[in-house]
């Protein structure tokens, strides 16, 4: 068994995708269109569906904006340098919700941004396991 994929709703697929590949730089895998059922598919990731788990996008065309709810909690990112990370994502015009540091009781560097819909995004400094 492995896990595969995680789906997102968003309210506007060419904004969202834009936020992914640009400010996240994730590579769009690939796009798929459902005309009958009237919703469209991207998968996006940082390398190939058969060995990565990668994001879902799920657009439906006659629907707006999405109540998160309080169950989401934030898709996780690994990245090189935390504070850098967020630079750049500042850069390509993104937003940091939480500015890189220490997480509050541990050690872990972490920081947080959100993606056009509002879904949070933590980036976490590469380490071990705990």
């Amino acid at each position: 068994m492995r896990l595969m994929h995680t789906m997102l709703r968003v309210a506007n697929l060419e904004r969202s995708i834009a936020f992914y590949t640009k400010v996240m730089q994730m590579q769009l895998l690939r796009l798929q269109e459902y005309p009958e059922g009237e919703f469209t598919l991207a998968f996006l990731g940082y390398g190939d569906e058969a060995s990565n788990t990668v994001l879902e996008l799920t657009y439906n065309w006659a629907s707006g904006n999405y109540d998160l709810g309080n169950a989401y909690g934030h898709i996780a990112i690994e990245v090189e340098d935390v504070y850098q990370a967020c630079e750049q994502i500042r850069a390509a015009g993104g937003q940091v919700t939480r500015e890189a540091g220490p997480m509050k009781a541990g050690t872990s560097i972490l920081a947080f941004c959100e993606d056009p819909d509002g879904y949070a995004i933590q980036l976490l400094g590469k380490r071990g396991l705990q």
